[in-house]
């Protein structure tokens, strides 16, 4: 089954505490410290297996944790350093925080590698504490704390080339033939499961990955059918395909197929419609009509805007022209891969810890909270989703701010202002 979603929690290891030991040899009745270093906690690391083409792995399982370091040891012995955690994810992979949505890494590019969270560092033990006057220390330093974080994986697609239609149109066929992939085929009249990627190879070795983009039927973007599943695994592509039934087999119009599925990219994503497309216009085998005006009223509509290429999937007439064609396109566009960049850096969250920030009673029933702890937050917060705004709302809970502006005073239904937003108190 494609999975192409999925929600974890993710741990990085504590680090080991520092011992407190002291030396007991036979003629030394006093001697000095000799507690061990904390081991450092395992990391979170993710990585990209190639391998791999779904989120399928996590589905079943959600609470991933890395080895916490162990406890430092007597005569100087540093506790053993936790293992890392390695997570494999498809290529594409976006990471994001739950709460916020904002990305943590993309998985795409040159991120082949990413540390997420870090472990933490190992306490001291006690021989580091000795000094001329205090010569037996019996404290040592605590490991630090490990960092936790709820993300989200989303999986898009790595492709050049995205191949659109309706169903049963020629799309799996046409992949069939150029690539090598080997999707299932036959006469659907309910939209292909999965996203399939092929490998297009061209003389001269400029080959291209090309992918059958499904879910894209009328109200798609609008989360009808499977639509907002698979409009995403378009939007790293660089061209366009669509390809259409030109001989109308099931009585579908393919001047307006073109312009509704045009219509359902720019609903989902305006910037889609700035990607360079093409037209392959299918099944011209099946036109036995010699009249037949079909190739000449879509150039006369979309041409040269879009270019259009009669082909036939099934005997190959055409589909040369068009992935030539195709090909001077993307050597027109770069070979760079989309990669979004990261928004959310877990250790500036975990160092907000220790920002200031002041809580002042304006009036009586105004009430301010500024500083540089709370202009962080601000910037880790969607005020336009539910989830951002109870996000933002918890912060100011566990951290005691709402505490003190009741202690000034604040009752329900007084506002409080926050670096230009307002908002009204609700216990």
């Amino acid at each position: 089954m494609f999975a192409d979603f999925a929600k974890i929690f993710i741990q990085s290891g504590k680090g080991g505490d520092g011992h407190v030991s002291f030396r007991r040899e036979k003629y030394v009745p006093a001697g000095g410290p000799d507690g061990g270093d904390g081991g450092k906690g395992g990391d979170v690391i993710f990585v990209v297996d190639k391998g791999l083409n779904t989120l399928y792995e996590f589905r079943h399982k959600h609470k991933f944790c890395a080895q916490n370091g162990e406890q430092g040891g007597k005569q100087n012995m540093s506790g053993k350093n936790g293992e890392d955690l390695i997570i494999k994810v498809p290529e594409g992979t976006i990471i994001r925080e739950e709460e916020t949505g904002k990305v943590v890494a993309d998985m795409s590019g040159d991120n082949q590698r990413v540390v997420v969270l870090k472990g933490g560092k190992g306490g001291k033990g006690n021989q580091h504490y000795a000094t001329p006057t205090m010569q037996v220390p019996k404290y040592a330093q605590p490991g630090q704390k490990s960092q936790e974080l709820n993300v989200t994986l989303e999986l898009k697609s790595i492709a050049d080339v995205g191949l659109v239609g309706f169903p049963n149109v020629g799309k799996s066929t046409l992949l069939s033939r150029v690539s090598n992939a080997r999707p299932k085929i036959a006469n659907y009249h309910f939209t292909t499961i999965n996203p399939n990627l092929g490998v297009v190879d061209l003389d001269g070795g400029k080959g291209f990955v090309i992918a059958d983009i499904p879910g894209l039927i009328e109200g798609a973007s609008d989360g009808v059918g499977l639509g907002h599943q698979f409009l995403k695994h378009i939007e790293r592509t660089k061209v366009i395909i669509h390809i259409i039934d030109a001989a109308s087999v099931e009585g579908r119009d393919p001047i307006a197929d073109i312009k509704a599925i045009n219509n359902e990219l720019e609903k989902f994503n305006p910037e889609l419609l700035e990607k360079p497309q093409v037209i392959a216009a299918n099944k011209i085998d099946a036109i036995w009509d010699e009249n037949d005006t079909t190739i000449d009223d879509l150039k006369a509509e979309f041409e040269p805007d879009i270019k259009v290429f009669p082909i036939s999937a099934v005997s190959g007439e055409g589909v040369k022209e068009l992935l030539f064609a195709v090909r001077a396109m993307l050597d027109e566009v770069g070979d760079e891969v989309t990669v979004y960049e990261t928004e959310f850096d877990i250790n500036d969250f975990i160092d907000n810890e220790d920002l200031p920030y002041t809580v002042e009673k304006l009036d009586d029933e105004t009430y301010s909270v500024e500083g540089p702890r709370i202009e962080r937050m601000l910037g880790y917060t969607n005020f336009d989703t539910e989830k951002g705004f109870l996000f933002f709302q918890e912060f100011m809970v566990k951290n005691g701010i709402i505490e003190e502006m009741e202690a000034l005073g604040m009752k329900e239904g007084d506002t409080v202002k926050i670096y230009g937003h307002y908002f009204e108190y609700y216990k």
